[in-house]
C-alpha cells in the first residue's frame, strides 16, 4: 500500500474508499441475514480501523492526516458548540431503546470505528490527495463523495426519500468537517463529532417524513452558517498575521 501511496495518493485513497464501501455493505447484509445487528460489521470495522491506524503509525503520518492537536483558536470556532448541536441530532425527537443491550454495544462499537474510518478516508486520504492541485475542487469532491456514499443505505433496506435527505445533510456536514480540517489541521473534532452522531442514532426515535425534512434543512443551515463563520474569522486572522509579518 505504501508503494501505491507514494506513486499516486488519489488512487490510494480510492482503493480505501471502494474497499470500505464494499466490505461494510456486505458486512451489514450478512449481519441482517443472521438477525443480529452489526454482528459481522463490528469486528470488520475494528480490523479496518486498525489497518488504517497501523499504516499511519508505520509511516508516521499522524499530522498529515490530522491525528494531532487542533491548531486553531477555539474562540474563532465558537468552541465547537455548533458541533455539539449537530452531534445531538439523533436525540432531537426523543430517546428510545430499539435494540438489545448486546446489539446496542455492537452498534456503538461499529459506529465509533466507522466515524474514524470515514473521516480518515474522505477528509484525510482523499482530501489530502487532491488539495495540492486545487483546494476548492478538493473540498467539493471530499464533501460530495462523503454525502453520496450514504446511498449504500438503499441496499440495506432504507427508504428512498429519507436516504436522499441523508445524502443532502451528510454532504453539508462533510463540507463543514473538511473546512474545519483544512483550517485547523486536525481531524480530531470531526472524528469525535462523527462518532457521536453515528453512535447516538441507535437511540433515535423514528420521525415522520415532514420531521425528517425539517431536520435535514436545520442541519444544512447550521453547517453552512458555521462554515461561513469559520471562513470569515480565520480569513481575518490570516490577514492580521500577514500584516504582522510585513
Amino acid at each position: 500500500m505504501y508503494r501505491l501511496y507514494k506513486k499516486n495518493e488519489l488512487n490510494f485513497s480510492l482503493v480505501w474508499i471502494i474497499s470500505y464501501a464494499v466490505l461494510f455493505s456486505l458486512s451489514d447484509g450478512l449481519s441482517t441475514s443472521l438477525g443480529i445487528l452489526k454482528i459481522i460489521t463490528a469486528p470488520v470495522a475494528i480490523i479496518f480501523a486498525l489497518l488504517i491506524l497501523g499504516f499511519i503509525k508505520k509511516y508516521n503520518l499522524w499530522e498529515q492526516y490530522g491525528l494531532c492537536s487542533f491548531k486553531g483558536d477555539l474562540k474563532q470556532y465558537l468552541y465547537f458548540i455548533p458541533l455539539v448541536l449537530i452531534a445531538s441530532v439523533s436525540l432531537w425527537n426523543g430517546v428510545a431503546m430499539s435494540a438489545s443491550i448486546a446489539e446496542t454495544v455492537l452498534f456503538i462499537v461499529s459506529m465509533i470505528c466507522v466515524g474514524f474510518i470515514e473521516e480518515i478516508i474522505f477528509r484525510g486520504f482523499l482530501f489530502k490527495a487532491m488539495c495540492r492541485d486545487d483546494i476548492k475542487l478538493a473540498v467539493f469532491i471530499s464533501s460530495i463523495t462523503f454525502g453520496i456514499g450514504h446511498i449504500v443505505n438503499l441496499l440495506n433496506g432504507k427508504d428512498l426519500i429519507p436516504t436522499l435527505l441523508q445524502i443532502c445533510y451528510a454532504t453539508a456536514i462533510g463540507f463543514l468537517f473538511t473546512i474545519i480540517f483544512y483550517k485547523g489541521k486536525s481531524l480530531l473534532p470531526c472524528i469525535v463529532t462523527h462518532e457521536v452522531i453515528n453512535s447516538l442514532s441507535i437511540f433515535s426515535v423514528n420521525d415522520s417524513l415532514r420531521g425528517t425534512v425539517i431536520t435535514a434543512v436545520i442541519l444544512c443551515v447550521i453547517c453552512i452558517a458555521y462554515v461561513l463563520w469559520i471562513l470569515r474569522k480565520t480569513h481575518r486572522f490570516d490577514k492580521d498575521e500577514d500584516k504582522d509579518i510585513q
